[in-house]
């Protein structure tokens, strides 16, 4: 079964320096190559910040247009990953490992992903 790993950070982590944010690729780098080497690893991306998000909603049976985000939160989704886990277990001791989880504030958020095929 896969299930998708979701990043959560603070909104203050979108002011990491570019120094912060170097030092953290290794750990990173570290945690996808051990998910491919037990044959978990699917998909996985980051996300740019949410206020480059366009929002589309239907109001009145058209289609509406805004930029941003729809919601006002104090985390946004910074990025996923998808693995293949044999169960919601094994998934959480997956994301018990990435490093996003490190991060002060942090939040990692499991979900099955549904198999429509």
């Amino acid at each position: 079964m896969q299930y998708m790993i979701l990043i959560y950070s603070p909104n203050d982590a979108m002011d990491v320096s570019p120094e912060d944010f170097a030092e953290s690729m290794p750990a990173w780098e570290a945690y996808g190559n051990m998910l491919r080497e037990r044959n978990a690893f699917v998909s996985a991306a980051p996300l740019a910040p949410p206020t480059s998000a366009t929002t589309l909603r239907v109001k009145d049976g058209k289609t509406v247009t805004l930029d941003g985000p729809f919601a006002e939160t104090k985390e946004w989704l910074g990025g996923y990953y998808i693995v293949n886990a044999a169960t919601l277990d094994e998934a959480l001791e997956y994301a018990g490992k990435c490093p996003g989880l490190q991060m002060p504030n942090a939040a990692i958020e499991v979900r099955p992903v549904i198999d429509l095929g």
